[in-house]
């Protein structure tokens, strides 16, 4: 099997794909196609406003093609993860998300697709004509010991013979173990990720004796530990930690999304948020007048309804005079992206 290389922040593999590879720079647009799915996996980490027929792109709801296509410039996006839900449960959708993306952006943006049904090959023709570059399958645990007895050892193969990337993805828990021999012998790959525990399935990973690695994660326990023993079985194989997720490929997408949409006066952080100054004043023009008076640049804020948004490290100079005239002053903290989360607020 091929060396095995250690990874930030937990992660280790001796395969990428084209679609963690891209997932590594922050360059993939995750595009939610819809939130139904019959598996009941109980370890599913979707949110219950997702649990239902809605489409996201990135964190945002998709209402048209356009916001899809916006959604992916903002972030100078090399491929797109269309995931859910169950994907397949909306072919035609999926289908029409594959070819919007590739008439746009051009036959180099890669997507890839996860799914939990063993698709025959009619579908994945229509996938890989559509232009479908990569498909994770994702079967049901109760199948894992005999996989090489179900559909999905021929899904894998049929995707592979029509060139399009394939392998299983699933949790690094017990069981995974019995699937390394199929991926073997179809030339497939074995992506196991981190069991983590979220609100919606915390009830039902106790119940089945799941426990946090720590107090400082949502990591299970033993879940890495687990991939350790298998990794060496797996002539591709890739470990994609919990914290991997959040402190490289979403520090990455946040950075590439606010190097293309901070203003002059936002400061850009090192995890990719945004920070600024925001001024408060229950009569706005006495706070505009300090800034007049400061000889502020304009290009260095921007009147709000309701407040004025701000370099910070203005703010911090001129905060006197603006508490003066009764302003109330703080520095924010964001995703960079409107209505972004909010990460830490601090008051002057």
């Amino acid at each position: 099997m091929g060396k095995m290389t250690e990874g930030k922040v937990g992660s280790f593999y001796n395969f990428l794909s084209d679609g963690c590879k891209l997932c590594q720079l922050g360059a993939k647009m995750v595009l939610f196609v819809t939130g139904k799915c019959e598996r009941g996996c109980f370890y599913c980490p979707v949110s219950e406003d997702r649990k239902k027929d809605v489409v996201y792109a990135n964190e945002h709801p998709v209402r048209s093609d356009e916001d899809v296509i916006n959604e992916a410039r903002q972030m100078s996006a090399l491929g797109t993860g269309i995931t859910g839900g169950e994907p397949l449960l909306e072919l035609e959708r999926a289908l029409h998300y594959i070819r919007l993306l590739k008439s746009e952006f051009g036959p180099g943006h890669h997507i890839h697709l996860y799914t939990s049904i063993a698709p025959e090959k009619d579908t994945l023709a229509a996938l890989a004509e559509a232009g479908l570059d990569e498909i994770r399958f994702h079967p049901p645990v109760e199948l894992w010991n005999s996989l090489k007895d179900t559909p999905f050892a021929d899904s894998i193969r049929t995707a592979i013979e029509l060139d399009i990337s394939a392998g299983i993805e699933i949790p690094a828990m017990e069981g995974a173990e019995k699937i390394t021999d199929l991926v073997n012998s179809v030339g497939g790959f074995l992506n196991l990720n981190e069991l983590e525990f979220s609100d919606t399935n915390a009830d039902a990973m106790r119940k089945g004796g799941f426990e946090l690695h720590d107090d400082m994660s949502n990591a299970v326990a033993n879940s890495r530990a687990y991939a350790k023993k298998i990794a060496p079985c797996c002539a591709k194989f890739h470990f994609c930690s919990s914290r991997y997720k959040d402190a490289v490929q979403l520090k990455n997408r946040l950075l590439r999304t606010a190097e293309n949409t901070a203003r002059p006066f936002d400061e850009i952080t090192e995890e990719g948020t945004i920070a600024y100054g925001v001024i408060k004043n229950s009569d706005p023009g006495s706070s505009l007048a300090v800034l007049q008076k400061m000889e502020v640049p304009d290009d260095l804020f921007e009147v709000m309804d309701g407040r004025i948004e701000i370099a910070w490290w203005v703010l911090e100079d001129i905060a006197d005079e603006l508490n003066e005239v009764g302003s109330i002053l703080t520095i924010i903290e964001r995703y960079p992206f409107e209505g972004g989360l909010v990460v830490q607020t601090t008051p002057i």
